[in-house]
């Protein structure tokens, strides 16, 4: 027998102001996409400036396939852009809401650090 009261005001207003599925969803993949420590180092030196794939694998000390695997995946998701110079092809951030987004957690990751945290 389940004697738990519930907060029906909490609950009822948790569902009025809930963001979409479909958002959630964005969310969700937007946080599995710049989730991993490559894509995190290339979107970071993206924010910097644009750079080919070998400038990339270089700076970054990660080899050029795995860039290109890595930019691959940021660019379906629509992170970063190319354009292509000749033989070479240039990346740079296609949205820079993701640099305010990389910048703000990072503050949090080192605010946490800071306290003993993490």
């Amino acid at each position: 027998m389940n004697t738990e009261q519930h907060d029906s005001e909490a609950i009822s207003r948790v569902r009025e102001e809930m963001i979409k599925p479909e958002y959630i969803t964005g969310l969700s993949t937007f946080f599995k996409v710049i989730g991993e420590e490559s894509r995190v180092k290339i979107i970071y030196a993206l924010s910097i400036q644009e750079m080919c794939v070998g400038d990339l694998a270089e700076a970054l000390t990660l080899s050029q396939s795995s860039v290109s695997h890595q930019l691959k995946l940021l660019k379906l998701n629509g992170q970063v852009k190319s354009r292509r110079e000749g033989k070479n092809m240039y990346y740079s951030l296609d949205d820079h809401h993701v640099v305010g987004i990389l910048k703000e957690s990072l503050n949090h990751i080192v605010h946490k650090m800071e306290e003993g945290c993490l």
